[in-house]
């Protein structure tokens, strides 16, 4: 005897299998050995969070005018940043001059965010960059249009920082592309010349190569001939940078299938051709994650050009930190620094992720 089961009402999942309950059954209880590592985690959530919350917060003193007003709250010094913030933002350039290095992060963080708009990509955006570049570096160095001459030893803070990043990602990746090419070049002069450099430069660290450029180099230059010191870190982060983006790239040309350049091959178009616009857009598809990675390490990195002398963003902070006056509040200082840093590369961040996803064309799984 059969039974007839097409009319039963389909139930729903139980309660402590869907929603929030379920969540928490699945990722946070599916073990004994799970169990015991949420537990310790909340535990320490509640032991540090509210301690963290009243010491940023709910005891922290915005208004004092001494170090020993700020001490006496017995939270964190905000004070401290509101007294020191344009040192530790532009260094030392001079103080009466501070608007034109404001105005050049201005300019380079709106020319770096119409880079990031589909709208912009035209042609034109090279006139942009072109445009903002040159204001920039009448605006930091100055001596034309009335502007008082400020000599780039006196640069620093973030407009240092952003520049040295920006100009180390614009030209580190398309001599990254190069390299990467080379590296599968054909020729074998050129992808020995091109797999030297990059085994080179990836096996030193960039403390290395910022102190060879500033040490180093200098004794290989003529009598009389000297580059600049800022020049030297920035073409040191350049070639540190392109070593790692010719990997990156390689690894998504090796993802590329053979059928794209037998293709491409078919229809008689030149290598040059098949790379611009069959081969890379396809490989910088797939690598977008890593190049960002990339980028933002190199963000990150710049803050070692203190250790040849350059006042970045980080060397400002610690001349901050050593007035006398105020001398004991480095936590807040380097809190403030940890900020400026996460905001921008949390950004680059959450833009590569959008762009992957727009860009998107079934090499994900």
């Amino acid at each position: 005897m059969s039974v007839n089961t097409s009319s039963a009402p389909s139930l729903a999942p139980p309660v402590s299998r869907q929603g929030i309950i379920g969540w928490m059954r699945a990722s946070l209880f599916s073990s004994p050995l799970n169990t015991l590592l949420t537990v310790l985690v909340a535990w320490l959530l509640l032991m540090v969070v509210p301690a963290m919350i009243e010491w940023l917060f709910i005891r922290a003193n915005f208004d004092a005018t001494t170090a020993q007003e700020c001490r006496a709250s017995g939270g964190a010094c905000w004070a401290f940043i509101v007294e020191k913030h344009r040192l530790i933002l532009f260094g030392i350039y001079p103080y009466d001059e501070q608007w034109r290095p404001l105005l050049a992060t201005i300019i380079l963080i709106a020319v770096i965010v119409c880079s990031c708009v589909r709208w912009f990509w035209k042609p034109s955006l090279l006139l942009i960059w072109t445009v903002a570049l040159v204001a920039v570096a009448v605006l930091m160095w100055g001596g034309v249009f009335g502007l008082t001459h400020v000599e780039n030893d006196r640069w620093g803070g973030l407009p240092l920082t952003l520049i040295l990043a920006t100009f180390g990602i614009a030209f580190a990746f398309p001599l990254g592309l190069l390299l990467a090419l080379g590296r599968r070049s054909n020729m074998p002069a050129v992808k020995a010349l091109c797999v030297i450099y990059i085994e080179l430069i990836r096996g030193v660290p960039l403390i290395s190569l910022l102190f060879m450029s500033s040490v180093m180099l200098p004794l290989f230059l003529p009598e009389g001939f000297s580059i600049d010191k800022l020049l030297r870190a920035q073409i040191a982060i350049i070639l540190f940078a392109a070593a790692y983006i010719a990997e990156t790239v390689r690894g998504g040309l090796q993802a590329i299938p053979k059928g794209q350049y037998e293709g491409a091959d078919s229809i008689g178009l030149s290598y040059w051709q098949q790379m611009r616009k069959i081969i890379l857009p396809q490989a910088l598809k797939v690598v977008i994650p890593p190049l960002v990675g990339i980028f933002i390490s190199l963000f990150k990195d710049t803050s070692l050009v203190v250790i040849i002398g350059i006042f970045d963003l980080t060397q400002a902070a610690k001349a901050a930190v050593a007035d006398a006056a105020w001398r004991g509040f480095s936590a807040e200082a380097y809190l403030f620094i940890a900020f400026i840093y996460f905001i921008f590369c949390f950004s680059i961040s959450r833009y590569s992720q959008s762009l992957e996803k727009h860009l998107q064309t079934g090499h994900q799984r």
